[in-house]
């Protein structure tokens, strides 16, 4: 299965278990700590968790292993690595906050691509 592949289903598995707000940030010539970032929203701390559980679980059943959960014992943040995309569950005022979907949308100067 290919990234992009990959960043679809995140987005299919996000949806349907009714994650809010779902974006996805294309980080190619951006970083080298992915090829995409998802940024979601989840309704309560519980959602968050559930969200992040089942996507790691889903994505284990298409043969994507070794996915992990940051963030276990926040109430307002999770991270999943799924390799190759990072997916960020936020509390939607804790996402307001910090706000990435602004900072890695903009254009970065090339000399100072690649973090």
């Amino acid at each position: 299965m290919n990234i992009s592949d990959i960043k679809l289903n995140i987005e299919k598995i996000l949806d349907d278990n009714k994650a809010k707000n779902i974006i996805c940030i294309n980080l190619k010539n951006k970083s080298y700590i992915a090829d995409y970032m998802v940024v979601a929203s989840g309704t309560s701390s519980r959602h968050l968790q559930s969200l992040s559980e089942i996507l790691v679980t889903e994505l284990k059943k298409l043969g994507i292993n070794g996915c992990r959960i940051e963030g276990r014992d926040s109430k307002d943040w999770k991270l999943v690595d799924a390799h190759d995309v990072i997916v960020h569950l936020f509390h939607p005022e804790k996402r307001e906050f910090y706000d990435l979907e602004k900072m890695w949308s903009e254009e970065i100067p090339k000399e100072k691509a690649m973090i």
